[in-house]
């Protein structure tokens, strides 16, 4: 990671850490970057969340492509997938998509797609990030007639709910379907998707006002959700973030079904179909023991990766692996889109329950997920707490005790000074128990900041 960009985009404080310099400056190196060598002109679509600065960052980073010779072309309020599938299926030079994803509304921020919809390059990054510092190369201004053009293509959006709505198998008619939409991008999509497949649905938070966005809703605080499935008897709830890249689902009876038991769902329903490439599922190393326990009673293999739906993805190119995802709720079809697509993710799972006459908690039964307790320490110095010799024995003391029954994960915060210490066994007590006793060793070895 870098100095402005992380594992999902330059994220900050919008008018604090995230200025409209920034996008502007953004805007200018991507419009010459992708345009010096163009043999068309150079086109660069951008979308946005609903989160108020988002029009200050839309129209400084529109300035910034145009002041260099390219076009801007605005989707307006959409969610990333939608960047994604737009900038590769219409062949647009890159893609930008402002947005904080999950982070409250007063936080913005930029991500970078390349031309195949993809996750950018860390190379250009790095380019991107030396003439923010100011260390890049001089970029000329377009003059006269070779200033770029800013360019209303809602019609990209169209297009892309479109495709949605051409991957549904079966029609959801007498589905009883809630939505939460965390009054995100999602609002006005998600919606008009599963009714033109003729679901009943029932919409919750799409009334985004700017600053309301995944304020006590949608996939970070999915209990909302759980009563109102409940309440209004529905078949199945869908949760999203704020800019829609992730989806957490509700069953029938209010139960959370989260990323780990949506790969288990579809992974299972892939085998079983014969379309489980290398019948493997790509997971991060947050994803629960009790998550791999069920894949091995079905003979699924497994690969585990770094924490980001980053890495995972690049786990599914370079192997060729179909399925793969977070926790969270990034799940990433590869077959059908290069990155997390909550509304995708709904429409897979509406899928296996139809074809399978099963309800969703029939589905994720097989999967115990297990207690887990995550815990934080800020720490002086990272990468020697986690190779202190006590430390390292007492982790794998743990590891030992729980056998085959649990397992201790210890790992750095990537962006901040913590050790983040997390056990999964049977019980919740007993994860509370080995965790605190890491915790205390890594203070009693002087490592953690008070």
């Amino acid at each position: 990671m870098g100095k402005y960009f992380g594992t999902d985009g330059f994220r900050g404080e919008a008018n604090v850490t995230l200025l409209p310099e920034h996008a502007y400056q953004v805007g200018r190196f991507l419009g010459w970057y992708f345009g010096k060598d163009a043999k068309q002109e150079c086109r660069i679509i951008i979308g946005k969340d609903t989160r108020r600065s988002g029009y200050m960052l839309e129209y400084a980073l529109a300035a910034g492509v145009t002041a260099s010779g390219a076009n801007a072309y605005l989707l307006h309020v959409t969610t990333t997938p939608s960047v994604s599938y737009i900038t590769r299926s219409e062949r647009f030079n890159c893609g930008i998509m402002i947005s904080a994803s999950h982070n409250p509304f007063y936080d913005n921020g930029i991500k970078l797609i390349n031309g195949y919809g993809e996750k950018m390059q860390q190379e250009v990054i790095d380019l991107v990030e030396a003439y923010l510092d100011g260390t890049g190369p001089e970029i000329p201004r377009a003059i006269q007639g070779k200033i770029g053009r800013t360019v209303d293509y809602i019609e990209g959006r169209n297009r892309y709910m479109g495709y949605l709505i051409s991957q549904a198998v079966y029609s959801l008619r007498d589905l009883k379907i809630g939505l939460d939409c965390a009054n995100g991008s999602a609002w006005s999509i998600a919606p008009g998707i599963f009714n033109a497949l003729g679901a009943d649905i029932y919409v919750m938070n799409n009334k985004p006002d700017g600053a309301n966005i995944n304020r006590d809703c949608g996939s970070t605080h999915i209990e909302g959700l759980q009563a109102f499935v409940v309440e209004n008897q529905l078949d199945v709830g869908f949760a999203y973030d704020g800019d829609a890249d992730r989806c957490l689902a509700v069953d029938e009876k209010g139960n959370v079904i989260n990323g780990d038991l949506i790969l288990y769902i579809y992974g299972r329903y892939m085998k079983e179909r014969g379309k489980l490439l290398n019948n493997t599922i790509v997971t991060t190393v947050m994803s629960n023991f009790g998550l791999y326990k069920a894949l091995d009673e079905i003979g699924i293999d497994y690969v585990k990766t770094k924490v980001g739906d980053k890495y995972v993805y690049e786990e599914m190119e370079k192997h060729g692996h179909r399925i793969g995802g977070e926790q969270s709720g990034h799940i990433i079809f590869s077959k059908y889109a290069n990155m997390g697509d909550g509304i995708l993710t709904s429409l897979k799972l509406v899928q296996v329950m139809l074809d399978k006459k099963k309800k969703l908690s029939e589905l994720s039964k097989p999967v115990r997920i297990y207690p887990q307790v995550l815990k934080n320490i800020k720490v002086k110095d990272k990468e020697a707490a986690q190779n202190d010799p006590e430390v390292k024995a007492a982790v794998e003391k743990v590891a030992a005790q729980l056998g085959d029954t649990g397992r201790i994960l210890l790992r750095e915060s990537g962006t901040e000074p913590l050790i983040r210490v997390m056990v999964e066994a049977e019980s919740q007590e007993i994860c509370e128990q080995l965790v605190d006793e890491v915790i205390a060793l890594i203070r009693a070895r002087g490592y953690a900041i008070a």
